[in-house]
């Protein structure tokens, strides 16, 4: 079997950032996209709090939305009375109290998924290419002194 010259750690280098490189150029949608905006994000202000000691605790708050005041029960604990918090409100609300949540834990606010993802892309490119490197190197013989 031929040695590994610079020219083979070369060819492989360069086929590691091509991949990484194609990777990022596919976008997004490569490492899953952020689904569609199907909530709004709005000013709340808490109206009755709720005791964190109390399991499924739930608080009201009241918002603005459409011109129009409206409740909704937000599905938390240890607010105080009268605190804003931004929370996540459906785009089609139906009558009455809305189900509501906060803002930042509502689904597709994180955006690591592409940093990681690409993190995960290159430590495979060099997993792998640290693998075809043994195979390609063989069983090493320890020599005793």
């Amino acid at each position: 079997m031929p040695p590994l010259t610079w020219r083979v750690l070369g060819v492989a280098a360069v086929t590691g950032i091509l991949v990484v490189l194609l990777a990022w150029w596919a976008g997004p949608s490569l490492f899953g996209s952020a689904p569609e905006a199907e909530t709004r994000t709005v000013e709340a202000t808490v109206t009755l709090p709720a005791e964190c000691t109390n399991p499924n605790a739930e608080e009201t708050v009241r918002f603005e939305l459409d011109g129009a005041t409206r409740n909704g029960t937000l599905s938390g604990c240890g607010h105080n009375r009268d605190e804003q918090v931004e929370i996540a409100v459906p785009h089609d609300p139906p009558d009455g109290l809305i189900d509501v949540q906060l803002a930042s834990t509502a689904p597709g606010t994180s955006d690591l998924r592409r940093p990681v993802g690409l993190a995960l892309l290159v430590l495979g490119c060099a997993a792998g290419a640290t693998y075809a490197y043994l195979l390609a190197r063989g069983p090493r013989r320890l020599a005793l002194a």
